[in-house]
């Protein structure tokens, strides 16, 4: 009998397309059903296959393979990363690459489309006010300069934030992944705090808990990798990972602001503050003045009824007696700020001057059309800065 290989095979193929379907749709009703973290075995066409079926990727934590040829890189014409079984931990398998995989897509636009989109989303909120988007200072990288770190991470990673139309396919991706690890790290440190609330509710001390969030600086532009080093293949934002954010995406992190932590322009001290506390807090006035995390003890003393040390800060329900002169130096970038007036200088750098009612982006330096007051307060400055040094040589200093 004469066999037509041809109908033989397209109807085998008609019944494994049939069958790939039907997978799709089972698999997909039991992530449906199941909302623990779930990864596919193995990359190949046939998960791809599966995922063209219905498969939903964004409830795959990823793909799990034991060739090592395909171990640190992503499934062709997806966003899943491939990792080996044998290097997923616990964690992993439920929760972090999880959360990865939830904001792996958000960041494929890029650093300059997501600051844009951030920048007309503070303008409707009215936050920050009197500032401008300070643009993007391209020549500006990590504050550190470690070549070893580059090499290790590959050559996905930039020490520029670069116009994201000018990077390599694979930059893009490796500075996507890294942006929704961030997101991924942001999503867990919420949910954690939302468990230490729900704790509080349960013995009844949420209402009368005194609540404060607030972050020790501006996003960092640092590119290294730490004494328990990086695996390039494993999975990205496992343990076995070490990733940064890099010049890019601090730059997007500290929109509308110039500079990253270290310096102490205000992307890298300006932060967000949170606090609430029912029955206390909300009953104050608000607060409308520039403050510092010194301040922080004294407000806390202030409010359980215990006598303040004499400096530093002040309570922020306090009213200053006088003016009042904030002043940073960091690693040799030094400022002052007094009222709206704010001198600031990059290590080795002139003194640039901001009148931040006007300018809280600090995009145009006046010292030139106020000479006066910028050596005013550089002035200051150096004498705040001499009794420091003198308290810190003091036996009683510290």
């Amino acid at each position: 009998m004469k066999i037509n290989f041809f109908h033989e095979n397209k109807r085998a193929f008609q019944r494994w397309h049939q069958r790939i379907f039907e997978d799709a749709a089972l698999f997909k009703g039991r992530l449906a059903e199941d909302k623990s973290r779930n990864f596919i075995f193995a990359a190949h066409v046939a998960t791809q296959y599966l995922l063209a079926a219905g498969l939903p990727a964004d409830r795959l934590s990823g793909v799990l393979d034991n060739n090592p040829d395909k171990v640190g890189r992503r499934l062709y014409g997806h966003r899943l990363w491939v990792s080996p079984p044998t290097k997923m931990d616990a964690s992993q398998l439920t929760d972090e690459g999880y959360r990865v995989a939830v904001y792996d897509a958000r960041y494929d636009a890029g650093w300059d489309q997501v600051r844009k989109e951030r920048w007309q989303r503070q303008q409707t909120l009215g936050l920050p006010r009197n500032a401008d988007l300070a643009p993007v200072e391209l020549d500006l990288g990590p504050p550190y300069d470690f070549p070893e770190a580059l090499e290790i991470l590959g050559p996905g990673e930039v020490n520029r934030p670069a116009p994201w139309s000018t990077l390599t396919d694979d930059q893009q991706a490796f500075q996507a992944t890294k942006m929704a690890i961030h997101a991924a790290m942001i999503d867990r440190m919420d949910r954690e705090i939302g468990r230490v609330i729900d704790q509080l509710k349960t013995m009844k001390a949420y209402e009368n808990t005194l609540i404060v969030f607030l972050s020790d600086n501006g996003a960092s532009a640092e590119i290294m990798v730490r004494a328990d080093g990086h695996d390039p293949k494993a999975a990205p934002g496992s343990a076995a990972t070490y990733l940064c954010l890099g010049p890019g995406w601090s730059t997007t992190c500290n929109t509308p602001f110039r500079k990253h932590k270290t310096w102490v322009h205000e992307g890298g001290i300006a932060t967000p503050f949170i606090a609430r506390w029912p029955t206390t807090v909300e009953k104050r006035p608000t607060i409308d003045r520039p403050s510092h995390v010194i301040d922080l003890v004294p407000t806390i003393l202030d409010l359980a009824g215990i006598e303040k040390p004499t400096r530093p800060g002040i309570g922020l329900f306090e009213t200053p007696k006088a003016s009042r002169e904030l002043w940073w130096m960091h690693e040799g970038n030094r400022a002052i700020r007094r009222g709206d007036w704010k001198l600031v200088a990059v290590k080795d750098k002139p003194w640039e001057l901001y009148d931040l009612s006007k300018d809280r982006a600090e995009t145009k330096d006046i010292a030139g059309e106020k000479p006066d007051k910028a050596a005013e307060l550089a002035k200051q400055w150096d004498s705040l800065w001499e009794g420091f040094q003198k308290d810190a040589q003091s036996p009683k200093g510290g």
